[in-house]
């Protein structure tokens, strides 16, 4: 049985700040010993799922037959066995070694499994040598090496990082956002880095990248724009000369949420008009209090539809129109 030397809560004799700090090493101990059980677990659905990987028609019905005897999710289990595959990489490719895992809080080996081989060595050597891995230390780890070292950022980034000048928890986000770009606006903002390669320009230059991406994966979606020829890319520049990336980002953004939450109300609205007139047909007059909440079924179900807004809002009532247009009737012109 796992023994955990916990401190007595009814003590007086001992500070809160060493209670907590008593209970954080406990903790740790369970986080290592869940990691080891997590590993072990993985390793067992790998070989469940591999042996049914050589089976013919109908493969991998037993596995996830399996799954469900023991109330597994095929999410969890596929994580599981990706954590296993991980230990095998870090343990099997001789940076780590087995003993070593125990270091490890479970946070803290997915984050070097998931971290690049530079950093999967100097987190591994510290481990070998007994330190004990947290997640923030891969983090930080993690973070140093990309600020130093990516082809992304220009090289006077670069060189200020390796000096200390400029902090690595706020180039490495940087980098994650310039990847999301294509090369042309990479470029660009590259431009106004090397002009200024200063803490508060690089944080301007994420947060004006984080909008492009932003705008960008939010507009192809937004159905609005798919009527006429629009230029979404000249557009966002224009915003960006008037210092206004950030409103355009988030109203586009706005605008997809729109029209997706307008799908969702046609389709509730189609169904519920089918359930109300079945039920209307089935109905009759030995069934009054059904036909009663029919009736105000009425007001959601049919072409004219008002909801209240409750009584935060004063008791008023949205009052929306549902006309269905086919592709070829052309939309009344706007009122001046």
């Amino acid at each position: 049985m796992l023994q955990l030397d916990l401190p007595d809560p009814e003590r007086d004799d001992i500070s809160t700040m060493e209670f907590l700090a008593q209970l954080e090493q406990a903790w740790a101990v369970c986080d290592r010993f869940d990691l080891q059980t997590e590993i072990l677990r993985g390793r067992i659905l790998k070989a469940v799922r591999d042996r049914e990987k050589r089976g013919g028609e109908g493969r991998g019905a037993g596995f996830l037959q399996w799954l469900r005897e023991r109330e597994i999710s095929k999410t969890r289990a596929y994580s599981l066995i990706q954590l296993a595959e991980s230990a095998e990489d870090l343990v099997g490719g001789g940076m780590l070694e087995e003993s070593s895992v125990n270091h490890f809080s479970k946070r803290a080996f997915l984050e070097t499994a998931q971290a690049v081989p530079e950093v999967q060595l100097m987190i591994s050597e510290a481990a070998n040598e007994g330190q004990e891995i947290t997640r923030k230390q891969v983090r930080r780890l993690t973070d140093e090496f990309t600020a130093a070292t990516s082809p992304l950022l220009p090289e006077e980034i670069r060189q200020r990082t390796q000096e200390n000048l400029l902090p690595p928890k706020i180039v490495a986000p940087l980098v994650k956002e310039l990847a999301k770009l294509p090369e042309p606006q990479q470029d660009d903002l590259r431009r106004v880095l090397r002009d200024e390669p200063e803490i508060d320009r690089i944080k301007d230059v994420t947060s004006t990248a984080r909008w492009i991406t932003k705008a960008t994966e939010s507009g192809v979606a937004v159905r609005a724009f798919q009527q006429g020829e629009l230029n979404l890319e000249k557009a966002m520049q224009e915003a960006q000369r008037l210092d206004a990336l950030g409103l355009l980002a988030d109203a586009v953004g706005q605008a997809q949420a729109l029209e997706s939450a307008v799908l969702k109300l046609h389709t509730s609205w189609r169904r519920l008009g089918g359930l109300q007139e079945r039920l209307w047909v089935e109905s009759g007059s030995s069934t009054p209090y059904l036909r009663d909440v029919l009736s105000a079924l009425q007001s959601l179900s049919g072409a004219t539809m008002r909801v209240s807004l409750g009584e935060l809002a004063g008791g008023k009532k949205v009052r929306l129109q549902l006309v269905e247009e086919s592709p070829d009737q052309l939309e009344p012109p706007l009122a001046p």
